[in-house]
């Protein structure tokens, strides 16, 4: 088990034991940044300590596989991220049912995703990307970090909006996509803004939007897909913290309680602008309806770009 225990004491009905935090990405991934930046203030809030174990795989399907089959006590939560909405669309069959077996306690923040171009392309604007895009149907060619991947929706609802026809090449890893993308042999990509600002501030990529609908903070030069000429386009990557079904809802609105006092931590914002996230604090009464919209708009994008995990 990866993790470390952040906290202890006594809280709630669990008493003096420690919560089992489940993060469905891997240590040093962006869900597992986000857990890490949360977890004292959370542990503070809640008065009890939390261990931080990282079950990545098969898109976050692993940790949720062990999420869904834990104690409906309050004393395992998870955290996950934009593909639990999309993996019941990429998946024929998995160990849990995403709507039914997960309920949501709170959408914790939102990553904006960076549309990257190589420096060679002779665009310097979304305006001038598109023209040219559609002066050569199907030849260029875009990376993302794998089939039905968030990064790769983003890249087929760009497509979709700007009516324009490019070729997909999945990646097994980030890092793979983005010594391609800047040696050029993909002409451009989609990175987390925490992945991308640094190749973009260091002159190595152009980022020609983000994917929110509000800029980045720690890419405030670079203008929303929405404002640079895609008036409709809005794409999140989001991170929340989920309970297995059947934990009262007394612990779920403590949780969101929880919740609400760590990201009002000057320590935790820092922590979270510093991955370039921006703080959202769902709470569950909208979390609900919010993750049913989530499983709907991916359906349709994994239909519209036939991506399958199977």
């Amino acid at each position: 088990m990866a993790g470390a225990v952040l906290a202890s004491g006594m809280a709630m009905a669990q008493g003096d034991k420690q919560v089992r935090l489940i993060v469905t990405g891997a240590a040093g991934s962006g869900m597992d940044g986000i857990a890490r930046a949360m977890s004292p203030a959370l542990s503070r809030a809640a008065g009890q300590g939390v261990v931080i174990e990282n079950l990545a795989g098969a898109g976050g399907v692993t940790g949720t596989a062990a999420l869904a089959r834990a104690p409906k006590d309050g004393s395992t939560l998870g955290i996950v991220s934009s593909n639990h909405a999309i993996n019941p669309a990429i998946y024929k069959s998995m160990p849990y049912d995403s709507a039914k077996d997960v309920t949501p306690i709170s959408v914790l923040g939102t990553v904006p995703i960076v549309l990257l171009v190589n420096n060679e392309v002779p665009a310097s604007n979304l305006k001038e990307f598109i023209a040219l895009l559609k002066a050569r149907p199907g030849h260029y060619n875009y990376g993302s970090g794998g089939n039905g991947s968030a990064l790769h929706l983003a890249g087929e609802l760009f497509a979709s909006e700007a009516k324009v026809e490019v070729r997909h090449v999945p990646y097994k890893s980030n890092a793979n996509l983005t010594t391609d993308l800047i040696g050029g042999q993909i002409q451009f990509g989609y990175l987390a803004v925490s992945s991308a600002a640094g190749l973009v501030k260091s002159g190595k990529l152009k980022a020609l939007g983000v994917t929110t609908t509000q800029r980045s903070v720690a890419l405030p030069e670079v203008p929303t897909l929405a404002e640079a000429g895609l008036p409709q386009y809005s794409f999140d990557a989001w991170v929340a913290l989920v309970a297995p079904t059947g934990v009262p809802q007394a612990a779920i609105a403590q949780w969101y309680g929880h919740v609400k006092t760590a990201l009002a931590q000057k320590e935790v914002q820092d922590a979270l602008a510093l991955q370039g996230v921006t703080p959202v604090g769902m709470p569950p009464e909208q979390a609900v309806p919010f993750f049913k919209g989530e499983f709907a708009k991916h359906a349709a994008l994994v239909k519209l770009s036939g991506a399958s995990a199977d």
